[in-house]
């Protein structure tokens, strides 16, 4: 991952190898957070497989605050699903 933008409320962060699976999943986790203003997410083009993933918070909370809050949630969620299925 790496993150494009020093403005600490909005910086996009750049995954690679990914795509809309964990685009669209992780966009609705960090959405939740009602500290965050805007979240979205495009790819590039549909020959890389690389995601930017912008977020935009209020205030003075830094971005990468609710972007690992998202993906400890999504883990989370995951590892759920997981054990009950299993």
């Amino acid at each position: 991952i790496q993150a494009d933008g020093t403005e600490g409320n909005c910086v996009t962060f750049v995954l690679h190898d990914e795509d809309h699976t964990l685009g669209n999943s992780l966009r609705y986790m960090v959405m939740k957070n009602p500290d965050v203003e805007f979240c979205g997410y495009c790819i590039t083009h549909p020959s890389e497989s690389k995601i930017n993933f912008r977020i935009q918070t209020r205030g003075a909370l830094p971005a990468v605050e609710p972007f690992r809050k998202g993906l400890n949630d999504l883990m989370s969620v995951c590892q759920h699903v997981l054990s009950t299925f299993e």
